[in-house]
């Protein structure tokens, strides 16, 4: 089993040193980050599976360094470890694009089971490759698609799209929770567009594999 790369954004060096001590012998690789620039550094730098984010961090905080991840494309997932506890700093940070939410203080243990859960949840795997049949597999920590071991070029929504597809197999998406992972919260989603990116995705992994779900939305066929 590949071992999983956390990234770390926490200023307060006492709490980080914990944290990634607990986390490293845990079996993971943590990379500390004790502000933004130092946490956008590894994440272009390294290959990151996890995002352990607390908000306020120095130079920028938590909820807009996740959103600038978001809007280039990254779906790496996402923890918001925070003080903060308001329903409306919650729903922010799902509006912007986390994956789950612990506040301080927490156990450690508590911390570890989310990352199990999310690990677990993403793709149900601990491959670095999903294969897709007629020679296609999905890069995951890439977040991009392969034909013959050469780089399938797809615009930002559709990976977005194939991997909201490849998270939820044989489950009906309904157009709306689609929409909320493709369209930022300052755009107007688009039917036409969804259209033509379904089509993409079918012209790469054959028509068969997205249903069509009539008034409701699309259906990743593997069985």
């Amino acid at each position: 089993m590949a071992q999983q790369h956390i990234l770390l954004l926490e200023d307060d060096l006492q709490l980080s040193d914990t944290v990634k001590q607990f986390l490293d012998y845990s079996g993971y690789k943590v990379y500390p980050a004790y502000d933004a620039h130092q946490a956008k550094d590894i994440v272009y730098e390294q290959h990151i599976d996890l995002m352990l984010l607390d908000i306020k961090v120095p130079h920028q905080n938590g909820f807009n360094f996740l959103a600038e991840l978001r809007a280039e494309g990254n779906m790496t997932p996402a923890i918001f470890i925070t003080s903060l506890n308001s329903v409306d700093d919650v729903t922010k940070g799902f509006d912007i694009g986390c994956d789950d939410y612990i506040r301080k203080p927490f156990a450690l243990k508590e911390l570890r089971a989310r990352i199990e859960v999310l690990f677990k949840r993403n793709f149900g795997t601990h491959q670095e490759q999903v294969d897709l049949g007629n020679g296609y597999s999905f890069d995951i920590k890439g977040l991009f698609l392969n034909h013959n071991n050469k780089k399938v070029s797809l615009k930002t929504k559709e990976v977005k799209l194939l991997a909201l597809f490849l998270k939820n197999p044989n489950k009906l998406l309904s157009y709306d929770s689609i929409f909320e992972v493709l369209w930022e919260y300052d755009e107007t989603p688009s039917q036409g567009s969804l259209r033509a990116y379904i089509n993409t995705l079918r012209h790469a992994l054959g028509k068969a594999k997205i249903e069509t779900v009539k008034h409701s939305g699309y259906r990743y066929v593997t069985r």
